[in-house]
C-alpha cells in the first residue's frame, strides 16, 4: 500500500511541476497593461495574446491571464531519465513509415535516424528495422519493487505505465477546444477522447493526456477569423478537400504541416471559413464523402416513389436534315458524323432502360428533343416547352449545349446530366457530369499508386510533354527511379539496369506510339525473368494502335484508370439478347452507357423525393453493366461522378478490376 502512496505522491509532484514550469495565472492589478505585464515576466506581448486572445480588446482589473513561463528544461526532463532502447520489427505487407510511426508512437525521422537505408529507399517486405523506444526509469523502478504476492499486479501496472510513457500532459487554457488540442499533438479527436475517457467538458486549468507528437508551431486557438478547424471525414482526399474549401493542395499543406506525413480520417485541419465566393462553408452539406462512400447501393431494394418519372432526353440527331423521301441520304451522310452515331447508340440504351424500369413498376414519360449541336436551339427548346414538371434532363451530349441547358434550368433546380463529355464545365448548381474527366481519373490512379507501391521497385518513364504528371508521380512514389527516353525510345538495356528482384512496377506516361511500342516490347522480353507490371495514368490512343501488341500488354498485367469497364458477357447475356432482338445488332459502349445512366437516374428518382435527396439517403455508389456512379459536389457548384475503375488487362486478354493489394 505504501508503494501505491509513493507513486501517487510522485505523480502529484510531476503534475504540479509541469504546471509551474509551463504556465501561471496572473491577476491584473490597477494600472497594469499587457506591455507592463509582458515586461515583468520577460516575455513578448504576443505571447500573452496567444493564450489570451480577448486581451487584444483590453484587460480589466482582477482579470486572470494565462502567462507562459520560460524556464530551461521541460517538465518531462525533471521527472524522467529517458534511455533509448530498440525493438526489432519485421516489415509486413502494406506497412509504411507513416503507419509504423503511428503504431509505435515515434516520428518518421526517428525511425530513419536508426535505419539509414530508409533515407534513400522505401521499406521492403520482410526487412527487419530498429524502432526506437524510450523507457522511463523512475516509474519502472517504483512499479517493479514489489513483494512476490504483488507480482501479478505489478505486471499489469507496468504494461499500463508503458502506455503512459507514450503520452504527456497538457494543461487546458481558456478557449482551447478538443479540435485545437488534437491538431497540436498530431492526434484525431477520437484518439484524444480515448486517452481521457472521464473528461466530458474541457475546463481551463484541467490537465489532460495527449500524444507526444507535438507540432510546436501549431496554435491550439485560431485567432485569425478567416480560418477554423475541420475534422477529416472517411474517404476524403487532399484533392476533394482542396475542392471543398477552394484552396490548392499546396496551401492546405502550408496551413497544416502534419499533412507531410499523409492525410488520415479524423485528423484536424486548419481550413478557410468561406469558399471562393465568400459564402460560409457548411460542414453538414452533402460532400459525397463518408463511411458509406465505398458501399455499393442496390436501389431496387428502396423503390418507394411510384409517380411517373418525367425525363427530357436532349441529344443531337440533326433531324432537320431529313426530308420525307431522303432517309437513304441521312443514312449515308449524317450517320457518318460520329456525334450523331453516339447519340443514336445512346438513345437505344435509354429505351432499354425505360423498358427495364417498367418491369420494376417505374413508369416513365420520355420526351425527346433534337439539340442540333446548337446552344441557341437548346434555349429555344426550353423556352417553347413546359419544363416545370421535368424530373431530370439527360443530355445534351456536348459541353456548350449542356451548359446552355443547365443555365436555363438552374433557377428551377432541374438536374441536367451530361452523359459522356469529359471536359470541365461551368459550375451550375444543377449540372451533373457523369464522366469523371481526366483530372479525377488521373488522381484516382495516383491514389491507387500511393496505396499500393510500398515494397515495390517503381520505375517512371515519361517523355518531355509529360513533365507535370512525372512530378506528381514522384510525389506519390518518392523512391521511384526515373528513365528519360531518348528520341522517343527506351532500350531493353536501360530498363534492365533498374530492374529489381521483387515486383517491378513500371509507370509509362506518353502518347507517342514509338515510345509506347519500344517500352512495351522491351518490357515483354524482360518479363521472362522479372516480375513486371505496366501502369499508366492515361490510357490514350497510342495503346489502341495496331503497332502495340495486346499480348504484350496482357503479359505485363497492364493497369490503367477507366470510367467504364468491359461488360461481362455472361452476366449481361439477357441484356445482350434483348438488345439484339430489338435492334438486330450487339450493343456497343455508348448503348450500355445510355442504359446504365438512365436506369440509375430512374432508380434514384423512384427511391427518393428527387435526385438531390437520393444522394443524402443513399451515399454509396451504384453500379450496372459497365458504369458506376457516385456524385460528389464541386467547390464551384454542380456535381461530378468520381466513381472510377482501375482496370487490369490479363494474360488471356480478359479485363478485370485491379483491387488494392
Amino acid at each position: 500500500m505504501r508503494y501505491l502512496f509513493v507513486i501517487c505522491f510522485l505523480f502529484q509532484i510531476y503534475s504540479t511541476s509541469a504546471n509551474a514550469q509551463s504556465y501561471k495565472y496572473h491577476t491584473v492589478k490597477k494600472g497594469e497593461t499587457v506591455f507592463s505585464i509582458s515586461q515583468s515576466y520577460s516575455i513578448d506581448e504576443e505571447d500573452i495574446y496567444k493564450y489570451n486572445p480577448n486581451a487584444r480588446e483590453g484587460i480589466g482589473v482582477n482579470e486572470k491571464l494565462v502567462i507562459p513561463v520560460r524556464e530551461s528544461g521541460s517538465s518531462e526532463k525533471v521527472t524522467t531519465s529517458s534511455t533509448t532502447q530498440f525493438l526489432d520489427h519485421t516489415v509486413k505487407k502494406k506497412e509504411t513509415l507513416y503507419s509504423l510511426s503511428k503504431e509505435y508512437n515515434v516520428s518518421i525521422d526517428d525511425i530513419k535516424k536508426y535505419n539509414k537505408q530508409l533515407y534513400s529507399k522505401e521499406l521492403q517486405i520482410g526487412e527487419t528495422i530498429k524502432i526506437p523506444s524510450k523507457s522511463e526509469a523512475p516509474f519502472e523502478s517504483i512499479v517493479t519493487v514489489k513483494s512476490p504476492e504483488e507480482k501479478s499486479v505489478a505486471t499489469t501496472k507496468s504494461s499500463q505505465e508503458k502506455q503512459i510513457t507514450s503520452t504527456r500532459e497538457h494543461i487546458v487554457l481558456p478557449k482551447e477546444t478538443r479540435y485545437g488540442i488534437a491538431r497540436k499533438y498530431g492526434m484525431t479527436v477520437k484518439e484524444l477522447e480515448s486517452l481521457n475517457p472521464m473528461v466530458e467538458v474541457l475546463q481551463p486549468g484541467m490537465m489532460i493526456r495527449v500524444g507526444t507528437n507535438v507540432l510546436d508551431d501549431e496554435p491550439v486557438i485560431i485567432t485569425d477569423e478567416r480560418f477554423r478547424f475541420y475534422e477529416v471525414k472517411p474517404q476524403e482526399t487532399l484533392y476533394s478537400l482542396s475542392e471543398r474549401f477552394g484552396v490548392s493542395q499546396d496551401s492546405l499543406k502550408q496551413l497544416n504541416p502534419a499533412l507531410k506525413e499523409g492525410l488520415k480520417f479524423g485528423m484536424v485541419l486548419k481550413v478557410p471559413k468561406r469558399d471562393r465566393d465568400g459564402e460560409e462553408i457548411d460542414d453538414d452539406a452533402y460532400t459525397g464523402r463518408g463511411e458509406d462512400a465505398d458501399t455499393k447501393m442496390d436501389l431496387t431494394q428502396f423503390i418507394e416513389n411510384r409517380s411517373t418519372k418525367k425525363i427530357a432526353l436532349m441529344l443531337p440527331y440533326h433531324l432537320n436534315k431529313i426530308d420525307a423521301d431522303s432517309l437513304g441520304s441521312y443514312r449515308n451522310t449524317i450517320l457518318n458524323e460520329r456525334v450523331v452515331r453516339i447519340s443514336l447508340d445512346f438513345y437505344s440504351g435509354v429505351l432499354m432502360a425505360v423498358d427495364k424500369a417498367k418491369t420494376m413498376g417505374i413508369s416513365t414519360n420520355l420526351k425527346v428533343y433534337d439539340t442540333k449541336r446548337d446552344p441557341s436551339e437548346v434555349s429555344n427548346i426550353i423556352n417553347t416547352n413546359n419544363f416545370d414538371d421535368i424530373d431530370a434532363v439527360i443530355g445534351p451530349l456536348l459541353q456548350e449545349t449542356t451548359e446552355a441547358a443547365a443555365s436555363r434550368l438552374e433557377n428551377k433546380n432541374i438536374p441536367v446530366i451530361n452523359p459522356v463529355s469529359n471536359r470541365s464545365m461551368r459550375g451550375y448548381k444543377n449540372l451533373f457530369q457523369s464522366n469523371p474527366g481526366d483530372e479525377l481519373t488521373k488522381n484516382a490512379m495516383l491514389d491507387y499508386l500511393s496505396r499500393n507501391t510500398s515494397g515495390k521497385n517503381v520505375i517512371i518513364i515519361a517523355d518531355g510533354k509529360s513533365f507535370k504528371i512525372k512530378g506528381e508521380l514522384n510525389n506519390a512514389t518518392p523512391s521511384a527511379k526515373n528513365i528519360s527516353p531518348s528520341n522517343n525510345f527506351v532500350s531493353e538495356q536501360q530498363l534492365s539496369g533498374v530492374m529489381g528482384v521483387g515486383e517491378n512496377w513500371v509507370i509509362l506516361e506518353s502518347d507517342n506510339i514509338n515510345l509506347v511500342s519500344s517500352t512495351t516490347s522491351a518490357l515483354n522480353r524482360l518479363a521472362r525473368n522479372h516480375n513486371i507490371t505496366l501502369l499508366t495514368t492515361n490510357k490514350n490512343n497510342a495503346y489502341e494502335s495496331d503497332i502495340i501488341s495486346n499480348n504484350h500488354l496482357g503479359k505485363l498485367k497492364f493497369r490503367y484508370p477507366s470510367v467504364d469497364k468491359e461488360y461481362d458477357t455472361e452476366a449481361s447475356e439477357d441484356f445482350i439478347d434483348a438488345y439484339e432482338e430489338r435492334f438486330n445488332i450487339e450493343p456497343n459502349k455508348y448503348a450500355l452507357r445510355g442504359y446504365d445512366l438512365t436506369l440509375d437516374v430512374l432508380l434514384r428518382l423512384a427511391s427518393a423525393k428527387d435526385l438531390y435527396e437520393s444522394f443524402e439517403k443513399y451515399p454509396g455508389y451504384t453500379e450496372y453493366y459497365e458504369s458506376k456512379f457516385h456524385y460528389m459536389p464541386n467547390a464551384d457548384g454542380g456535381y461530378t461522378n468520381d466513381a472510377i475503375y482501375i482496370i487490369q488487362m490479363n494474360e488471356d486478354l480478359t479485363i478485370s478490376e485491379a483491387n488494392d493489394i
